[in-house]
């Protein structure tokens, strides 16, 4: 494949790798690591003769300006010169020579949708790894060829599916990725920020460079850069765009008016892109549509449809045949009730676009923990969002921390699973710490959990404390509630306050259990016979 030259107008050429510096030689030589390589130069003749490492590259020619001796070895001049090729353009030629793929192939609107995909993978990534929010979107910001790179492996890795015009889809671009991500990681550590955001420039050599250059190296102005709008929110604002374009007739685009007459707002839409540009490339037949049928065909009430997509747009992004389905048959291995399906996907999206390795450690947690067939698929079916929390760094810490208060771990996952993916320092913690205070001990606690798991996902401030104040009050003893923690379950004011207030008012005693937990017809009749009885 024909490729490009980086020169500069006016200036001489060095056509030869023999001509090249060591130092340049050594530098070209970091950028391969093991069976991973970042894109790095290749020197070619003017026969196109490659001379260099690793796969096919695109000639790269240095340039000096003309009538300039060639820098001798560890010339200051030579680092100049070669941190003044603008990497981007260096890159963005690249890219076919290294894939293979004919630009013309891949439609400008997929290599957006691509990127965005790239960009929501990375940011996930970052985030696991410790970045907040607002550290990840600066990264990213900063990470314009890194992304492009990121794209390009995807062609390269899949380039036959390129060649014959199939995309790729949302699990496809993610297990393509995070491998290649992980290992970055376990080579870099530390200074992989660095990496991602000064790509394709090796991190670990550039202060050495800096500090050379600073000593003796004739300064080359670096471009101008225009105040503007931050990459990321252009590319945001580009992808809305599409979706209030007025077409050719006076109509919005067709996938659009389809999304409106599912019942989504079109301010719901854009809030969707905002946070998935991606969502805006998907074409209607190809993608949105085929997608919500097999949702519908599944018993998902048409209703639901806008909610599953505002919560998980990349559900279109899945192939119906490679992955959606032979996902679904997979989870019903595994137990989750095939008649459920409706339920489960609108209680939890995401759940069909996790891979297989990490359902299958979740389940294999579940039986480690103690639980039965039966009680797994319970557990899936209806909590099928503890499919998202990490193992090692949820579930098991949570399940240590319940294990020593003595709780039975296997009853309370299989009645409350919702409680391990509450923080332990913030939410768990505080809530056992409150309970010793008031003078329980951690095995009448582990009683009340046992016999109520949603004991702990009550917020403290605003449902545990003003609940037991109001306890305080009444003539039950404090052990009433290790036999019946349900109380903290009920609304303080629609049903606590109203129904001892009756009580009170007529004389009667009742547990506490009865006093809250029948329903109002057999209340009132207790009532009437507690009533009855004290009369007589």
């Amino acid at each position: 494949m024909a490729t490009n030259a980086i020169v500069c107008t006016h200036n001489r050429r060095w056509t030869s790798s023999h001509s090249l510096p060591s130092f340049l030689a050594a530098e070209t030589a970091d950028y391969h690591h093991g069976s991973r390589r970042l894109p790095t130069p290749i020197i070619s003749n003017d026969d196109g003769e490659r001379r260099g490492f690793g796969r096919a590259r695109p000639r790269l020619l240095l340039s000096i300006p003309h009538g300039t001796a060639p820098p001798a070895k560890n010339s200051p001049i030579g680092l100049r010169i070669d941190a003044s090729i603008p990497r981007q353009t260096f890159f963005c030629r690249a890219k076919r020579a290294e894939s293979g793929i004919d630009g013309s192939l891949v439609p400008p609107t997929l290599i957006a949708a691509e990127k965005e995909e790239a960009k929501a993978i990375l940011t996930l990534f970052l985030k696991k790894q410790g970045s907040s929010n607002a550290a990840a979107a600066r990264i990213i910001n900063k990470s314009d060829a890194f992304i492009d790179h990121l794209v390009l492996r995807l062609h390269s890795v899949h380039k036959s599916r390129y060649l014959v015009g199939r995309e790729l889809t949302t699990l496809e671009i993610r297990d393509s990725l995070i491998p290649y991500l992980e290992t970055l990681l376990e080579e870099y550590g530390s200074i992989l920020v660095d990496v991602v955001e000064n790509f394709p420039e090796p991190p670990v050599k550039r202060k050495t460079e800096e500090n050379v250059q600073k000593q003796n190296a004739i300064e080359v102005p670096a471009p101008s850069v225009s105040p503007s709008i931050p990459a990321v929110d252009s590319k945001k604002l580009k992808a809305l765009a599409r979706v209030s374009d007025i077409t050719p007739t006076g109509k919005l685009p067709s996938h659009i008016i389809y999304l409106v007459e599912l019942g989504m707002e079109l301010e719901a839409i854009k809030e969707v892109i905002r946070k998935f540009p991606a969502f805006a490339y998907y074409s209607l037949e190809g993608k949105i549509k085929p997608v919500v049928e097999f949702l519908i065909d599944l018993g998902v009430p048409k209703t639901h449809i806008p909610t599953i997509l505002s919560k998980r747009p990349q559900l279109c992004g899945i192939s119906l045949t490679e992955n959606l389905i032979p996902t679904m048959a997979f989870l019903e291995e595994l137990g989750v009730d095939k008649k459920q399906w409706a339920k489960v996907i609108y209680r939890f999206p995401p759940l069909l676009t996790y891979s297989k390795q990490k359902l299958i450690t979740t389940v294999d947690f579940l039986y480690e923990m103690g639980l039965s067939a039966e009680n797994v698929s319970k557990v899936l079916t209806r909590c099928p969002n503890i499919i998202s929390y990490n193992v090692e760094d949820k579930l098991r810490p949570t399940a240590v921390y319940f294990q020593s208060l003595g709780v039975d771990v296997a009853v309370l996952l299989h009645r409350a699973p919702q409680t391990f993916g509450l923080s332990i320092e913030a939410n768990l913690k505080p809530v056992t710490e409150f309970f010793l205070e008031n003078g329980y001990s951690l095995g009448e606690i582990a009683t009340m959990v046992s016999r109520y798991g949603a004991l702990y996902t009550f917020s403290l401030p605003e449902n545990l404390k003003p609940k037991w104040e109001f306890f305080l009050t009444m003539v039950y003893p404090k052990s009433e509630l290790v036999k019946f923690p349900q109380y903290f379950g009920y609304s303080l004011e629609d049903r606590i306050k109203p129904r001892y207030e009756i009580v009170r008012k007529y004389g009667v005693e009742m547990l506490l259990n009865q006093m809250l937990s029948l329903s109002e017809d057999d209340f009132r009749k207790l009532l009437d016979k507690r009533v009855q009885k004290k009369a007589s």
